[in-house]
């Protein structure tokens, strides 16, 4: 608390002397890392929310956090010592297991009931593929669908005009909530019809532990388990324009460029068949797929990662260690 109030008093410091030299008032400051508008002091180095470095990062360009080494492009894939890699694990919850026989290669916290972010897309996009709206009509951005509980704004504005299609590519390549919430606004009966209609969905394929508010993952009320996600896996990978779109690296729409939120998704070492992550500050980080390995068609759960930036992505690499070396000696 001293050093926060010390920093206030040197930065109110600073601006008076700026007004009294110039008469015009202080230039804006470089925001602290995890700077977040809340503050009525901009230079307060800690935001009463909470919040952490990825606003900062994506609204100012605040230096980012260094990413897990396993994470990196470079990353090797193989390993001498399993148990290493697995001491190494971030996420609380994990589950892979094998999707052709159903047999679990590795598990932790798999019943647990938890938010799950954005992973909660998976499900809007098979409710929307399967109640077969026409992909090619075009939707209007409302303002209503940009206006969320998001700590980051959204890239499409009120009166853009894109397709159904375009817009699901974006809630899946990108994340984008905006993109969800006009899906779910725009399915016949609206939101709710949709919501319900996704709930529907998760009791048609077992999901006993899943419930859904909302189509775009920011409630937590939006809840699964890893056992339940595996299941969604399986139902989305017989969806072959699910599995393209969740598989783009990179998507052009209104304008501008959207990435999949996947950094793991477009290298050459990995042979995704689908994705998507998620994140919140009471999911963490979030990271589910359908990957091939080793010849076997695995589903891959991560939930609640933490540590540096990545750590999803650096488990994923992790566990792909492990099991390439069980494979191999077997």
């Amino acid at each position: 608390m001293a050093l926060i109030l010390r920093q206030v008093s040197m930065s109110f410091c600073a601006a008076a002397l700026w007004v009294a030299a110039t008469g015009a008032p202080a230039p804006a400051q470089a925001q602290a890392a995890n700077f977040h508008p809340c503050n009525s002091q901009p230079s307060l180095p800690m935001c009463q929310h909470g919040y952490g470095k990825r606003i900062a990062v994506q609204r100012w360009g605040a230096q980012p956090d260094p990413l897990d080494p396993d994470a990196a492009a470079n990353a090797p894939l193989v390993t001498r010592d399993p148990a290493k890699e697995i001491g190494k694990l971030k996420s609380s919850t994990i589950l892979v297991q094998d999707m052709d026989t159903s047999e679990v290669l590795f598990a932790r916290n798999d019943d647990v009931v938890r938010p799950i972010a954005s992973v909660t897309k998976l499900m809007a996009a098979l409710t929307l593929v399967k109640a077969g709206l026409p992909l090619d009509e075009r939707i209007t951005i409302d303002a209503s669908d940009t206006r969320s509980t998001s700590e980051l704004p959204s890239r499409l504005t009120a009166g853009a005009r894109l397709s159904r299609a375009d817009l699901l590519r974006l809630a899946l390549v990108s994340s984008e909530n905006s993109a969800a919430q006009a899906l779910g606004r725009t399915y016949a009966g609206g939101t709710a019809a949709f919501v319900a209609a996704m709930n529907a969905e998760a009791r048609a394929l077992g999901m006993a532990d899943s419930s859904f508010a909302e189509p775009s993952g920011l409630s937590n009320e939006n809840r699964s388990s890893a056992r339940d996600l595996v299941k969604l896996l399986e139902a989305i990978s017989a969806q072959p324009l699910i599995r393209q779109y969740t598989g783009e690296a990179s998507y052009q729409a209104a304008g501008q460029t959207f990435r999949n939120t996947n950094i793991l998704v477009g290298r050459p070492q990995w042979d995704i068949l689908v994705s998507k992550t998620g994140t919140t500050r009471e999911a963490g980080d979030c990271l589910v797929m359908a990957v091939r390995v080793g010849q076997r068609n695995l589903a891959m759960v991560l939930l609640n990662a933490q540590g540096v930036a990545g750590s999803r992505f650096g488990d994923a690499v992790r566990l792909r260690r492990v099991l390439e070396s069980r494979f191999a000696s077997r």
